[in-house]
């Protein structure tokens, strides 16, 4: 017995390198990638214990070369120096050990994940005016890669799964994220150098499951769910996707994340705005950057009919989950109230959707003169009877729109051609009113006849509001509420 135990591991030590013999590099790099300008440029991968690996980058004037060892578990990784994006192709990013990696076609760019469930995940060949768009997609500098569903995981995948780098025409760019490609293509218009767009999607998910631990131990508000983690519960599926479909894209250098989801957390309500905290911060951590920007969509007017009551409800919550997840720094929110569609959980204009989004991109990231959102409600003032709401990002001024931003008014006094929709106060009792509202510079004016002694108000506070509050700029305000 004892001979058997040392043969058997005697053999063991053998064939432990195996698994590590063949030099591996992480499945995100391949031909016709983008590389991040500007942050150290992370490369990694595995190979033998204790190999030596070698590490190539170059184009037309600059070549970078890094050695470096593999550990004891066989994992190498090198950080190469930043550099600038210039339109040009990388000749070849080559790795070498025992055996000799290639890729060719690479750019250097800005690199943004796209995430979230079927709205983000919905294909470009499916929007409004899909196959114009998609014949129109010649765009080399935009290149996409799209990682496919993977089964939910108990613990973080080491590597992503295998996908190719797609160069953006016609014949690539119908598969891919509609609000991602709107996105990256704006930018790419706007800024002339090469993007890259990382897919990460699963429709009908809630937002626990792409949540690494990490995120959820850094928000006070979810101990419940740090606790369920320890003792492997995996409530709701928590950190499940995160392990099977992001992990192995860490730490990857991006710019940012844009995500689009909150219908299958919408019973969540005002909790959706520490999930969304967790998320976050739980990304900046597993990236290492705690400068990710992080841009997300509200949700989009849904559902047959409007409830035609003051206090509200639905969507309402949720939506202001999302507001208030504004208060993490770097970090922003595209408002699409005015462009879904009542009988469609999945509108097709995702162009309009994706544009906002990049508004937040050019203004906080690129230093672009955009108003890169419609109103948010900043505070409010009681005065008597009323109340008056100040806004960031009033932009060139408010206007009454018609849905979509089609037409617009300045009403100067208490009774406007048409009135601002939505508002309603509550009394001091804690009953909810319909209230009337006017435009007052860059505030608004809110009252009932019915409340003496306004306690609260909201706005557009349900699934399907009839909304009709902008900025000049053609941007919808934000559903809100001053509950606390």
């Amino acid at each position: 017995m004892n001979l058997l135990r040392a043969l058997t591991f005697v053999l063991l030590l053998l064939l432990a390198p195996v698994a590590y013999a063949e030099l591996k590099v992480a499945n995100v790099f391949g031909d016709h990638m983008v590389l991040q300008q500007e942050m150290p440029i992370r490369v990694w991968g595995w190979a033998a214990p204790g190999a030596s690996v070698q590490v190539d980058l170059t184009d037309y004037q600059n070549a970078a070369v890094f050695k470096t060892r593999t550990g004891d578990d066989g994992k190498w990784s090198v950080k190469l120096p930043s550099r600038k994006a210039n339109g040009k192709t990388l000749q070849m990013l080559v790795v070498s050990g025992e055996e000799k990696i290639k890729f060719d076609d690479i750019l250097v760019g800005e690199v943004w994940i796209c995430s979230g469930q079927s709205n983000m995940e919905w294909r470009v060949a499916q929007v409004a005016n899909g196959q114009k768009e998609v014949a129109a997609a010649d765009h080399p500098m935009i290149r996409s890669f799209n990682i496919p569903k993977h089964v939910k995981q108990n613990e973080p995948q080491q590597d992503a799964q295998e996908a190719d780098w797609m160069v953006c025409s016609p014949d690539t760019i119908g598969g891919f994220s509609a609000v991602g490609y709107f996105f990256g293509r704006a930018l790419n218009a706007e800024l002339g150098v090469p993007i890259g767009l990382v897919g990460t999607n699963w429709g009908g998910q809630r937002i626990e499951p792409f949540t690494p631990p990490v995120g959820f131990e850094q928000v006070p508000q979810l101990a419940d769910y740090v606790a369920d983690l320890k003792q492997s519960k995996y409530k709701g599926g928590a950190t499940q996707i995160y392990n099977g479909m992001v992990a192995g894209l860490t730490p990857l250098s991006v710019r940012g994340a844009i995500w689009y989801q909150g219908e299958s957390n919408a019973g969540d309500g005002l909790r959706y705005n520490y999930l969304k905290e967790a998320l976050v911060k739980g990304w900046r951590s597993v990236f290492q950057n705690e400068e990710l920007s992080f841009y997300w969509v509200q949700l989009a007017d849904y559902g047959r009919g409007h409830s035609g009551q003051p206090a509200g409800g639905g969507w309402g919550p949720v939506r202001e989950g999302q507001r208030r997840a504004l208060r993490v720094p770097n970090t922003g929110m595209a408002v699409i109230l005015d462009i879904g569609a009542e009988k469609d959980i999945h509108p097709k204009n995702k162009q309009d959707v994706g544009q906002r989004l990049s508004l937040w991109a050019l203004a906080n990231n690129y230093d672009k003169d955009v108003v890169p959102s419609g109103p948010l409600y900043a505070s409010h003032k009681i005065e008597g009877n009323r109340v008056r709401i100040t806004f960031d990002y009033v932009g060139s001024g408010l206007m009454i729109a018609d849905k979509g931003g089609e037409y617009y008014l300045d009403p100067v006094s208490e009774t406007p051609d048409v009135d601002i929709t939505e508002f309603s106060v509550q009394d001091k009792d804690g009953n909810w009113h319909w209230a009337k509202a006017m435009i007052d510079d860059d505030t608004v004016v809110v009252w009932s006849d019915e409340v003496a002694e306004p306690q609260n108000l909201r706005y557009a506070y349900d699934s399907n509001p009839r909304v009709n509050l902008y900025n000049k700029e053609g941007l919808p305000a934000s559903p809100f509420t001053t509950v606390d």
